[in-house]
């Protein structure tokens, strides 16, 4: 069975830290938000990442001696695995459904990056992905720590909850007595954890990018069955995940030429629904910038590749 991550530090571990990113106005189509940098926190584990694999970076680098986890093959989470895995001194071992032949030949974007770190890719058909992904799960022993995709995972709690308590002093310190706190949706759990430890004066809305709205509950139901609440989720257009598409390139681009550069692909559908339902969150709102930057690159040769760019 795969090794348990303890919540609790030992006599040898050292709590680790970082300083409470900062929040900036930022006036995007004529409405004032703010926004939570999460991505400036540090190169390696920048936006949710950092915050979801906190736990993580204070285990002993002598606990484990593998990594393994998996996902998809431009994923944000597996370049900050590899980033841990090369820290910790650890094997990584990251499990991807087959590549095109042209990512093989030429690795890209986050691939290339957590490859030049030592990450070993395993690939499988993708009828077999999630059943090979299981067994390999079964077969972890005692040194090898296994990662759920994208860190969903009931470790993330820890570093969430220092978000959201970050959140909630930011709000507490302006003296705003109610608001919104937006994000996007992959698993889920950043969101989810967030509206378990914000007070409920502050509300918590939130973009499935991955899968739709019956998906991301499922996903949070599996996080705590017994939770009493979700966070909201904001009505969006359906679409393929990564899939490149014309209104969210000219979304992202004016969302630069506003001053800040966000992901690709999680953050134009994101703030699609967000300018649409803007007027029916309490204010003021406050986004968190997820990170995923570092992804943009391989995503613009997916635009320029489909001739949109």
């Amino acid at each position: 069975m795969p090794s348990k991550i303890s919540t609790a530090l030992t006599a040898t571990e050292q709590p680790f830290s970082f300083p409470p990113s900062r929040v900036g106005p930022f006036v995007f189509e004529g409405r004032t938000f703010y926004v939570k940098r999460d991505d400036l926190i540090d190169p390696r584990y920048s936006g949710n990442k950092a915050r979801k694999f906190h736990r993580l970076f204070s285990l002993p680098s002598d606990r484990y001696d593998t990594l393994v986890s998996y996902g998809g093959a431009q994923s944000n989470a597996m370049l900050s695995l590899a980033h841990l895995a090369k820290a910790k001194g650890w094997r990584f071992e990251y499990h991807c459904k087959r590549l095109p032949q042209w990512l093989r030949r030429e690795p890209a974007g986050n691939l290339s990056a957590a490859l030049a770190l030592g990450m070993e890719l395993n690939e499988s058909e993708a009828r077999d992905f999630y059943e090979v992904v299981q067994r390999r799960r079964q077969r972890c022993g005692e040194r090898e720590l296994f990662v759920p995709q994208g860190g969903a995972d009931p470790m993330a709690e820890e570093g969430v909850k220092r978000l959201a308590d970050e959140v909630a002093a930011w709000f507490a310190g302006k003296g705003f007595a109610k608001g919104s706190v937006a994000l996007p949706s992959g698993t889920g759990s950043t969101a989810f954890y967030l509206c378990k430890h914000l007070p409920p004066s502050l509300r918590v809305a939130t973009v499935p990018v991955v899968g739709d709205a019956d998906t991301l509950r499922n996903q949070w139901r599996q996080l705590d069955p017994s939770a009493a609440a979700f966070p909201a989720i904001l009505p969006s257009p359906k679409w393929p995940f990564a899939k490149p598409r014309a209104d969210f390139l000219q979304l992202w681009r004016k969302l630069l030429e506003a001053g800040i550069e966000f992901d690709m692909i999680y953050a134009p559908k994101t703030w699609m629904a967000l300018l649409r339902q803007a007027d029916a969150l309490p204010a003021p709102i406050l986004y968190i910038h997820t990170g995923g930057v570092s992804g943009n690159a391989s995503q613009l040769e997916q635009y320029r590749y489909r001739k949109m760019l």
